[in-house]
C-alpha cells in the first residue's frame, strides 16, 4: 500500500513558503532534524553566562601529583636509554651519527681555515724585520739600578741600604765582561754607522765590543761598590734598541744630566764613562735573530759631589737630531727621571 503525505501537512509547508520572504535562508524555514538543533545551539551561545560559569577556579589546571624518587630515576634511565625505541638521550643512532658528522666537518673546516690564514700571515712577513717600519718613534732611555721605581735612597755608612743597588749593577754588567766581549764580538775603531745591509737577510751580523772596563770607576772592577759606600753613586744609562734605527742622523747622541726639582747646587760634579755620547758604530741594530751577540752601548754617570741629606730629582736626557726628550705624555721618551737622596 502506498503511503502519501497528508494534504494538510503539505499544504502547510506550501503556505509557509508562499508567505515567507524569498531572501531568508531555507534553514530557518525548515525547522526539522539537524537544522533545528544547530539553530538551538546558536541561540544558546548568546544566552548570558550563569554564576557557576563565572567561577574561574574551576577552570584552573590542577597541579600534577608529585613524582616519587623512584619514578624520577626511572625517567632518567629511560631518557638515557630507551630500550623500546632504541634511543640514547632522545636520539636514535642515525641522528647521533649525523650530528657527529656535521660537527666533525665544521671543526675540520674551521681548523683548515685558521691554518690557511696563519700560513698566509707567516708567509707574508719576515722573522728578521717588520714589514712596515716607516713610523718608528724616537728612542727612550732606561737606567740601572731600577728596583723600587725610579728612586735611589741610601746612607753611605749603612751597607744594607745600598747593597741592593750594587747587586743590581753587577747583574746588569755581567754580559759586558771583557772576556765575554772579546770572545763574541769584534773590535770596531771607526766612528760611523756599522752598516751590514749587503749580507743575506738570514746571515748573522757582527757586533762591536763594549767592555765593562771602559766604564772606569763605575765598572765595578776597581770599586765593587760603584761609589755607593763613599756617597758618590753611579747610574747606568742605556738608549732603547730600535731595529734599523740610525740615531743622530750621522752625529752621536749626547747625554746630559741636571736637577729637575730641588736646589741645583746639590747635585755637584757629574762624571761620564767612557764618555757622554753613544757612538755610531753600535748602530743600526738588526734584531735578536741576526744580531745575536749585540751589546747595547752604556753611559755611566757618577755623581761625585752630591750633597748629603738633600732630596733632589735628577733628569738625564738624550740630545741629538731627531730626538724627543720633552714629551708631556711619555716621561721615558728621550729621557729618564729619578730621585736621589744620599745620606752620610
Amino acid at each position: 500500500m502506498n503511503m502519501e503525505p497528508s494534504s494538510t501537512e503539505g499544504g502547510a509547508e506550501e503556505t509557509l513558503l508562499k508567505n515567507h520572504p524569498p531572501n531568508l535562508p531555507h534553514k530557518v524555514i525548515l525547522k526539522h532534524g539537524q537544522e533545528l538543533e544547530e539553530e538551538q545551539e546558536e541561540l544558546a551561545e548568546h544566552q548570558p553566562l550563569e554564576q557557576e560559569d563565572l567561577n574561574f577556579e574551576r577552570w584552573k589546571r590542577r597541579p600534577l601529583p608529585e613524582r616519587t624518587l623512584h619514578q624520577k630515576i626511572v625517567d632518567i634511565k629511560t631518557y638515557l636509554w630507551n630500550a623500546e625505541t632504541k634511543e640514547f638521550m632522545g636520539r636514535s643512532g642515525k641522528s647521533w651519527s649525523l650530528i657527529l658528522l656535521f660537527y666533525t666537518a665544521l671543526y675540520v673546516f674551521l681548523a683548515a681555515m685558521f691554518g690557511g690564514c696563519m700560513f698566509c700571515l707567516m708567509w707574508s712577513i719576515s722573522p728578521y724585520h717588520p714589514t712596515f717600519n716607516d713610523r718608528v718613534m724616537p728612542p727612550g732611555m732606561t737606567m740601572s739600578p731600577h728596583l723600587e721605581g725610579h728612586e735611589i735612597a741610601f746612607n753611605a755608612s749603612d751597607r744594607k741600604s745600598w747593597k741592593k743597588y750594587t747587586k743590581s749593577m753587577d747583574e746588569y754588567l755581567r754580559p759586558y765582561n771583557d772576556g765575554a766581549q772579546e770572545k763574541k764580538n769584534i773590535r770596531c775603531a771607526q766612528d760611523r754607522y756599522f752598516m751590514q745591509d749587503d749580507l743575506e737577510e738570514s746571515t748573522e751580523r757582527k757586533a762591536c765590543q763594549f767592555k765593562r772596563s771602559w766604564l772606569g770607576d763605575c765598572s765595578g772592577l776597581q770599586d765593587p761598590h760603584y761609589g755607593y759606600s763613599q756617597g758618590r753613586p753611579c747610574v747606568l744609562l742605556r738608549m732603547n734598541r730600535i731595529l734599523g734605527y740610525l740615531p743622530g742622523q750621522g752625529k752621536p747622541i749626547n747625554v746630559t744630566c741636571g736637577v729637575k726639582k730641588g736646589p741645583p747646587e746639590a747635585l755637584g760634579e757629574i762624571q761620564f764613562f767612557p764618555k757622554s755620547i753613544f757612538d755610531l758604530k753600535y748602530y743600526p741594530y738588526y734584531g735578536k735573530l741576526r744580531h745575536v751577540n749585540y751589546s747595547a752601548p752604556v753611559v755611566a754617570v757618577r755623581f761625585a759631589g752630591v750633597q748629603y741629606d738633600t732630596h733632589i730629582q735628577v733628569q738625564c736626557k738624550l740630545n741629538g737630531k731627531g730626538i724627543i726628550n720633552d714629551s708631556p705624555t711619555d716621561r721615558y721618551l728621550g729621557s729618564v727621571t729619578f730621585s736621589l737622596d744620599v745620606g752620610a
